[in-house]
C-alpha cells in the first residue's frame, strides 16, 4: 500500500492538525496538486527546469581517496552541485511551478540555514512570484551570506526574534501569514513536515535524488547499494534519497540527526534518537518534548538540523524498522567537514557533514566490498566563515 493514506497518514503519523481557517487551503492545495501532477504540461515544465535550469541529473562521485580511509566503497550523491548548492531546489522549482499554475502570485517559505530560503528565492524569481521569507534571528546571524543571497534575489527576508529565533519559530510565524493570505499565497515548506499534503508533496519533488542514484548506480557497479545515508533535520534529502529504494529490503536506510552537545545533554537536535510521539506544526511526529507536551529547544552546530521536529514518514520507518536513525555530535561534524574536504577537496555543507561522520565513526562495520551512498545534500561554502569562527582562525 502506498502511503500516506486518504486521511494523509504513515501508519499512525502525520494527518492533517491545522486550524480551521487553514483547512480550506489544504484541501485546496492537495486537490490542485493532484490534478497538476497528471498534467503532460506541467511535467514537461518540472523536468525542463530540473534539467536546464537546476543542473539536473546531479553526479554521483566515487570518492577513492574517502572510501580508502573506510576500508569500503564510498559514492557521493552530489546534490552540492545542484543549482543554489543543495537538494532544496528540486522542491521549490516544484512548489512554485505549482503556485504558478495555481494563479497565485506570492510565495511565503521558512528556512534554517537559508539553502531553502535561498531556493524558494531562486524560483520565485524565476516564475516571477513576490517572495518572503521567514528566519530566525539567531540563523540570520549564523547565515548571514545565504541572507545576502535571498535579498539580492528580490525577495524579502522577515527576522523570527519569538521564542529560540531559529527554524521552528519560523514556522510558525510562516503559517500566520498564510492563515491570513491564502487566497494569494502558496507558502512553500521546505521540508516533508507539516500537515497533509506537504509530507507527501515534498517527498514527490525529492525523490528525483533517489531516482537518480539507482539508475546511476546500477550502471557504474551493476548492483544496489548496501547503504544509504543522509542527515535529518525535517528529513526532505533522506527521504527524497531512501523512498524509491523503499522495496528495496537488503539496502539499508542510515538517518543520521543532530547530535550537538551530546544526547546526554539538552543541547542536540535528536528528535527520533530522544523524542517521543506528539504534535507539531500540523502533524503527529516524533518531536523533542517535555512531559507536558511543551517543545524542547534544541541545539546543532548546523542551522539546518535545529529543528524539534521530524517528517512523519521518518517516523514510521522508525516504528517499522525500515531505517535505523543515530546522531552525531558537534565535534565529530567538524572532523568529518575537515576529512572529506582534506581527501577530496570538496567541502561539505555541515548539514551533510553529519551523514560523513556516521560513516567515518562506523568504519569497523564495512567490508570492503560494501556500496555507501552518502547524500551530500549541500555544499560548505555558506558554513565556511562559521566554522572558521568557530575554530578561532579568524
Amino acid at each position: 500500500m502506498k502511503l500516506p493514506d486518504k486521511y494523509g497518514k504513515f501508519g499512525i503519523f502525520g494527518g492533517k492538525f491545522a486550524p480551521e481557517t487553514l483547512m480550506s487551503p489544504l484541501e485546496e492545495l492537495e486537490k490542485r496538486y493532484k490534478e497538476t501532477i497528471k498534467s503532460g504540461m506541467f511535467r514537461k515544465d518540472l523536468k525542463y527546469y530540473l534539467e536546464v535550469y537546476a543542473g539536473r541529473p546531479t553526479p554521483l562521485y566515487f570518492a577513492k581517496s574517502f572510501s580508502e580511509k573506510i576500508g569500503a566503497r564510498v559514492y557521493l550523491k552530489r546534490e552540492d552541485m545542484a543549482f543554489t548548492g543543495a537538494h532544496k531546489i528540486n522542491n521549490t522549482i516544484g512548489q512554485v511551478l505549482l503556485a504558478k499554475y495555481m494563479k497565485k502570485t506570492r510565495v511565503i517559505a521558512e528556512t534554517g540555514a537559508g539553502q531553502h530560503g535561498v531556493a524558494t528565492a531562486t524560483a520565485a524569481a524565476l516564475f516571477g512570484l513576490k517572495c518572503d521569507v521567514y528566519m530566525g534571528e539567531v540563523d540570520i546571524k549564523r547565515q548571514s551570506l545565504n541572507v545576502y543571497r535571498m535579498k539580492l534575489l528580490g525577495s524579502n527576508v522577515i527576522s523570527v526574534s519569538s521564542g529560540t529565533k531559529t527554524l521552528k519559530d519560523a514556522m510558525n510565524e510562516a503559517m500566520r501569514d498564510w492563515i491570513s493570505s491564502f487566497e494569494r499565497t502558496h507558502y512553500v515548506i521546505g521540508s516533508v513536515a507539516g500537515p497533509h499534503p506537504y509530507p507527501m508533496l515534498v517527498r514527490n519533488f525529492q525523490i528525483v535524488i533517489g531516482k537518480e542514484t539507482k539508475k546511476q548506480l546500477l550502471k557504474i557497479e551493476k548492483k544496489l547499494p548496501d547503504y544509504l545515508v543522509a542527515c535529518v533535520g525535517g528529513g526532505s534529502n533522506s527521504m527524497g534519497l531512501f523512498y524509491p529504494f523503499e522495496n528495496d529490503r537488503n539496502v539499508k536506510f542510515i538517518g543520521v540527526e543532530g547530535g550537538g552537545k551530546g544526547l546526554d545533554t539538552n543541547l542536540h537536535s535528536a528528535t527520533l534518537c530522544k523524542g517521543s510521539p506528539g504534535i507539531l506544526h500540523g502533524s503527529l511526529s516524533y518531536v523533542l518534548q517535555n512531559k507536558d507536551g511543551q517543545i524542547h529547544p534544541t541545539h546543532s552546530i548546523s542551522a539546518g538540523l535545529d529543528y524539534p521536529g521530524v517528517g512523519p514518514e521518518h517516523s514510521f520507518y522508525k516504528e517499522t524498522g525500515r531505517a535505523q536513525y543515530f546522531a552525531v555530535n558537534d565535534n565529530d561534524a567538524l572532523k568529518a567537514f575537515h576529512l572529506l574536504s582534506e581527501t577530496e577537496g570538496i567541502i561539505p555543507a555541515l548539514e551533510s557533514a553529519h551523514a560523513v561522520s556516521w560513516v567515518i565513526n562506523n568504519k569497523e562495520k564495512f567490508r570492503q566490498n560494501d556500496i555507501i551512498v552518502i547524500n551530500l545534500s549541500g555544499r560548505g561554502d555558506k558554513d565556511v566563515q562559521e566554522v572558521a569562527e568557530i575554530e578561532g582562525t579568524l
